[in-house]
C-alpha cells in the first residue's frame, strides 16, 4: 500500500512539474521563476512583475518595493486563509509514516503568532545579541583556522554552515551534534518552502521532520528535570505554565534551529561569491573593516537568501488600483523589491558605497519581520570581517553550485584556495 501511494504521488508531482514547465515555456514570468527556468538569474523576470500582475499559475504577484513593503506591513493580510484551511504547514510530507506537524509561528496569524513569538523573543534582544559577539568571533576563527590549513576548502561545508549551526545550537542548548545531519534537515525543510515537488523531496522531508521530532521530544523531559539558561529551557518553562502546547514547543524549536542557520549560511555564501565577482569591493572591505555592516546589507539587498513569500488578504483589498478578493494568494517578490530602481539607484550594481542598502526587505517587514535578524547581522559582520582579514584574495576553485530551490537562494558548494 505504501509503495502504491509513493508511485501515485510521484506520478502526480511529475505531472505538476510538466504543466508548470509548459507555462514557463510560454513565457509566464512567475512560472519561469518557480519552475527554475530562470534560477541562475531571476532578476530579469522580477523586473517584468513590478506592479500587481496575475500569473497563469493562478497567483497574483507584487514586485515593487512599495507594494511588497505595503503588503507585508498590512494587517489585512495574513499568512493563512481566513478559514485556516490553508496553506498546509511547509514541513508536511504527504508520504505514509510522516510525523504529524503543525505550523510554526511564521505560518500563523495573530493571536497565536503574537503569543509564540513573544515567548522566543527574549533570546534575540539587543542585550543578548551583544553578548554573543565574543563567542561568535571565537567560533569564526576556530573554523577558519581549520579551513585555511587545507590546500583548498569548501566555504559552505567548512565555514558558512558550521558557524551558524554552532551559534544557534549553543543558544538553544543543544548537545553536540552532527553538522552534516542538521545541514541535510535544513536543506529538506528549506526546499519544502517551494512545495513538495518530487518523491525525493517528500522522502527527505519525512526524514528531517522525524529526526527533529525525536530530538526535541527527548530534550523536553531533560529540561524539565534540569533547566538551564537556554531557549529550550525557557520554552519548557512556558509549557509547564500552560502558555503553549508541546506541539507548539517542538515546532518553535525546529523553526529556531533551521531558520537560525539557514539564512546566515546562505548570507555568508552569497556574500563571498558576490565579492569574488567584484574584487574592487573586496579590496574596499579589506581596507576598511568598518564597512562590514554595510556589506551585509548590500549582500542582503543584491542576493537575498529569501527571494519571495506569500500572503492572503482577509478582506477585499485594493492594490495599485486593482481589487483583490479575500483569500487570493499574493506572492511578494522580495528579490525584485530589493532591486527596484525607484528605491535603489543602479540596482543591479553591487557596491559598498550604497547609502540606503539597509532599506532592503530581505528580513521581511511588519509583524513577521525576522526574529533572528540581529543575530544574522552579527554573524555576517563577524564572518566578513574575519574573511577579509584572513583571505586577501578570493580565489575560487571550480564552479559554484547553487541550490535547486526558488524561495531560498544560496550555494551548496563553493571551493576556495587560501591566499
Amino acid at each position: 500500500m505504501a509503495l502504491r501511494h509513493e508511485v501515485a504521488l510521484g506520478a502526480r508531482l511529475g505531472l505538476m512539474r510538466a504543466l508548470l514547465g509548459g507555462v514557463a515555456l510560454a513565457g509566464d514570468p512567475l512560472a519561469r521563476v518557480v519552475s527554475g527556468a530562470s534560477r541562475r538569474d531571476p532578476y530579469a523576470q522580477y523586473a517584468k512583475m513590478r506592479g500587481v500582475t496575475r500569473s497563469r499559475v493562478g497567483a497574483l504577484t507584487v514586485g515593487s518595493h512599495a507594494l511588497v513593503a505595503s503588503v507585508l506591513r498590512d494587517r489585512r493580510f495574513g499568512v493563512r486563509t481566513t478559514d485556516l484551511s490553508g496553506p498546509e504547514p511547509v514541513a508536511h510530507s504527504p508520504l505514509p509514516g510522516a510525523v504529524e506537524v503543525g505550523p510554526t509561528f511564521l505560518e500563523l496569524d495573530p493571536p497565536d503568532h503574537t503569543r509564540l513569538r513573544r515567548l522566543a523573543q527574549p533570546a534575540f534582544g539587543a542585550g543578548k545579541i551583544a553578548g554573543y559577539r565574543e563567542s561568535v568571533t571565537a567560533t569564526t576563527h576556530r573554523l577558519l583556522d581549520a579551513a585555511l590549513a587545507k590546500p583548498e576548502f569548501d566555504l559552505i561545508a567548512d565555514f558558512a554552515v558550521p558557524l551558524p549551526i554552532a551559534v544557534i545550537s549553543d543558544l538553544l542548548g543543544l548537545p553536540p551534534g552532527d553538522d552534516g545531519s542538521f545541514l541535510r534537515y535544513g536543506r529538506a525543510l528549506g526546499a519544502s518552502l517551494d512545495g513538495v515537488r518530487s518523491l525525493s523531496d517528500a522522502r527527505n522531508l519525512r526524514e528531517a521532520t522525524t529526526a527533529l521530532e525525536t530530538l526535541f521530544q527527548g530534550l523536553i523531559p531533560e529540561r524539565e528535570r534540569s533547566p538551564g539558561p537556554d531557549v529550550i529551557s525557557t520554552l519548557v518553562g512556558a509549557l509547564g505554565r500552560g502558555e503553549l502546547t508541546e506541539r507548539e514547543l517542538i515546532t518553535t524549536c525546529e523553526l529556531l534551529l533551521i531558520a537560525g542557520f539557514e539564512t546566515t549560511s546562505n548570507l555568508i555564501g552569497n556574500a563571498v561569491h558576490t565579492f569574488a565577482a567584484h574584487p574592487a569591493e573586496w579590496a574596499a572591505l579589506r581596507a576598511d573593516p568598518a564597512l562590514a555592516g554595510r556589506a551585509v546589507d548590500e549582500v542582503l539587498r543584491y542576493q537575498s537568501p529569501v527571494q519571495l513569500t506569500q500572503r492572503f488578504p482577509h478582506e477585499p483589498v485594493e492594490l495599485a488600483g486593482r481589487r483583490i478578493r479575500p483569500d487570493s494568494m499574493v506572492i511578494c517578490l522580495i528579490g525584485g523589491a530589493n532591486r527596484d530602481p525607484e528605491v535603489f539607484t543602479d540596482p543591479d550594481r553591487f557596491t559598498l558605497s550604497r547609502e540606503n542598502a539597509g532599506e532592503h526587505l530581505s528580513f521581511s517587514a511588519g509583524i513577521h519581520y525576522c526574529l533572528g535578524a540581529p543575530l544574522a547581522r552579527l554573524e555576517g559582520e563577524v564572518a566578513l570581517t574575519a574573511l577579509a582579514e584572513r583571505l586577501p584574495e578570493l580565489r575560487p576553485r571550480g564552479r559554484a553550485r547553487w541550490r535547486r530551490t526558488v524561495v531560498i537562494r544560496g550555494l551548496t558548494r563553493y571551493r576556495l584556495a587560501p591566499a
